[in-house]
């Protein structure tokens, strides 16, 4: 599966633009500001039916217009198929494919895989444990249809019973049978939830370790260790257990929203104790091993798109990237970068072809 052409229209700073892709590697070049990232984006969009740095759509639209168009071609199974989406202000996104609507854009996840590195993708190390969670429910929901109804579902009810609590502590009115509906539902949802978390993070933590150490060369000892409650307990018992710390603190404190990822090198947190090379080099194995497990989940290959990736690495480790991600384990690529020359040395010292693209101000010369 690899995308074919892009094309474009009032989309952030591009009015118009369109180009042919390659099959293997495709470089954008260009000063920052000049739009790189944004055509990394646009192909974000025919995939995931969004941005992957702004959630709002009407945003994205470029200044003066009223709306913008993203069209792509794709080549999946010897087939060519085509993936449009259309936004004008204070209206719903259109998203179609073979000139389709969509009545559910969630019903389009997986079709087109991808990984996206970037730089903001350090706010999974750095930030909350809501970051992590979102990284690997995005893997998930790339593979399983039902993965991202659950999901829905079990955040309304966690919503639902919040407020309840906050109702009981407001009012004084405890309603112990409308509880019990809501951590019945809780449970189910939660329950199915956990089993595919944990299922998914048996297989992946291997391909992450793998993908590290051909990074590091075996330099570093890099663990990555999921963690829920429901690891100890299932879930009735946990919320059973705190009913009463629930009603005081008005929310629900046990359940599959309190998963954390823990990272950690020599055996100490990442977020403190990982120099910028080694956090980086973490998320870049990170979304290595996303790819190669949506790989083996869909049987073809995703795209993997890399924006501004070589700073803060040392020149063995973008090398050592560049090897990999153009090896015949990875299909089509996206890479950005400042320095044109920096990146066609690259490629020429490892032997690999690439198509460049340099990028002027909303503007591409192929």
């Amino acid at each position: 599966m690899y995308l074919q052409h892009l094309s474009v229209i009032n989309f952030k700073n591009y009015a118009s633009a369109g180009l042919d892709l390659s099959e293997g590697v495709n470089v954008f070049t260009g000063d920052n500001g000049a739009g790189k990232t944004n055509l990394l984006d646009a192909v974000h969009y025919l995939s995931l039916c969004k941005s992957y740095f702004n959630p709002i759509d009407s945003q994205q639209i470029k200044q003066d217009t009223d709306f913008f168009v993203v069209n792509g071609l794709f080549i999946r199974d010897g087939k060519q198929e085509s993936v449009s989406c259309g936004v004008k202000r204070n209206q719903k996104k259109q998203f179609k494919r073979n000139k389709k609507d969509y009545q559910r854009l969630a019903d389009h996840i997986g079709l087109f895989p991808l990984v996206m590195v970037s730089p903001y993708d350090i706010s999974i190390i750095i930030e909350g444990s809501e970051e992590r969670r979102k990284f690997i429910d995005n893997v998930i929901s790339q593979t399983d249809n039902h993965y991202l109804d659950e999901l829905i579902t079990y955040n309304k009810v966690l919503i639902n019973r919040n407020a309840l609590l906050k109702q009981i502590a407001d009012t004084g009115r405890y309603d112990p049978e409308l509880l019990a509906v809501f951590d019945e539902q809780l449970i189910a949802s939660g329950s199915r939830i956990f089993e595919k978390r944990k299922a998914f993070m048996e297989s992946f933590a291997e391909i992450f370790n793998g993908h590290y150490q051909f990074l590091s060369e075996d330099a570093e000892h890099v663990d990555l260790v999921y963690e829920s409650q429901l690891l100890q307990d299932d879930f009735a018992s946990l919320l059973k257990k705190s009913t009463e710390k629930d009603r005081a603190l008005e929310r629900t404190t046990s359940g599959i929203h309190r998963d954390e990822l823990q990272f950690s090198i020599h055996g100490m947190p990442m977020k403190k104790f990982g120099s910028q090379g080694q956090q980086k080099s973490f998320l870049i194995a990170l979304k290595l091993a996303q790819y190669t497990y949506l790989y083996r989940q869909k049987g073809f290959k995703p795209l993997l798109l890399l924006d501004d990736i070589f700073d803060k690495l040392d020149d063995k480790r973008v090398t050592k990237l560049m090897q990999m991600v153009s090896n015949h384990d990875f299909g089509q690529v996206f890479i950005t970068d400042t320095s044109k020359d920096k990146v066609s040395a690259i490629f020429k010292r490892i032997g690999v072809d690439i198509k460049l693209f340099e990028v002027k101000g909303g503007a591409i010369d192929a």
